[in-house]
């Protein structure tokens, strides 16, 4: 007798294939490969899955009308602001993400740029191409206190490598959190104003959402202590990035490395490119060798699971966008 298998449809950005790993559930699923509205359109017609592997895609809301059996979305991204349009906040289908996958190489990544910016080796290599030797002092890092906004499971990574060489670390949370040992201290994120002036780095580790974007304005960057450094590796429209170039020109704050922007990739003539104290990657942090089959293998497992009627990993709570802490 023939069994019916579940129909996954595979959404990839643009000009990309069907993600490589995905073929070892030939045997236990029906698979079909969308990258762009109109392939999405034909494809999701009696889908139960969607696995979404372009974070940028806005091909689901064309497509919605013809979602006529999703029961699952999975994100191969921390962030799912993509894909929690109203229709799927709305729905009773589950979403997941990729929790867990990016976490070591966001936080090697903050960490590198915090040491970069205290050891100043920016500095060094403009001298060095200069030809120019000239000795200079630079910061400790040890005893440096950082702020993350956003305590989920990058930021508590993050946490944990900078307390390792001496950091100083408190969170800010949706609400404030007392007693979690990640942390020195969880601040609500109504708290973020008052708290900001006391951190010599101020890293966004938080999902977009509502109540995130927008979040750093130009008020946050007057409440900033002129020595601090931003780093945000979260999403780019939690910043606002006019605020930003001005707090870099003004002197507001002395610096900011930035993975992610609020128009990607960043136009070849922003002024961002140009800022002598920004330090700009191509929403990279998390990309380590090996990273895309990580995330396949990941879904594969998290299908198998669905398929025996488990209960899934990285579950969404899609009122807030993002996977709730243990």
């Amino acid at each position: 007798m023939a069994v019916n298998r579940p129909k996954i449809v595979a959404l990839s950005a643009p000009g990309e294939g069907l993600p490589a790993g995905l073929e070892v559930l030939r045997n236990e699923a029906e698979i079909t490969f969308a990258n762009d509205s109109e392939s999405l359109k034909n494809a999701i017609p009696g889908a139960e899955v969607l696995c979404v592997t372009d974070f940028r895609t806005q091909a689901l809301t064309d497509a919605w009308a013809y979602a006529d059996s999703l029961r699952w979305i999975h994100a191969t991204s921390a962030g799912v602001d993509a894909i929690l349009t109203p229709e799927v906040r709305d729905s009773n289908i589950d979403v997941t993400n990729a929790r867990g996958i990016f976490d070591a190489g966001i936080a090697e990544y903050v960490l590198g740029q915090i040491i970069s910016f205290c050891k100043d080796f920016t500095g060094n290599q403009r001298l060095q191409q200069a030809h120019q030797w000239q000795h200079r002092e630079t910061e400790p890092v040890a005893g440096r206190r950082v702020l993350v906004v956003g305590v989920g499971s990058i930021g508590r990574r993050i946490a944990g490598l900078c307390q390792a060489i001496g950091m100083e670390v408190d969170g800010i949370g949706r609400r404030a959190r007392p007693g979690d040992t990640a942390f020195g201290g969880i601040y609500a994120q109504a708290d973020l104003l008052s708290v900001l002036p006391d951190y010599d780095f101020v890293v966004i580790a938080a999902p977009l959402t509502p109540d995130t974007q927008g979040l750093f304005g130009e008020a946050e960057f007057k409440a900033m202590h002129a020595s601090a450094r931003l780093i945000n590796i979260g999403r780019g429209p939690i910043v606002q990035t006019d605020a930003l170039l001005a707090a870099l020109d003004n002197g507001q704050i002395d610096g900011a490395a930035l993975d992610v922007f609020e128009q990607e990739p960043l136009p070849t003539d922003h002024p961002l490119w140009d800022q002598p104290n920004a330090r700009i990657s191509a929403h990279m942090a998390g990309d380590f060798i090996g990273w895309e089959r990580a995330l396949i293998e990941q879904f594969v497992n998290n299908f198998r699971r669905w398929a025996g009627g488990e209960t899934l990993n990285n579950i969404v709570d899609k009122t807030h966008g993002f996977v709730p802490s243990n």
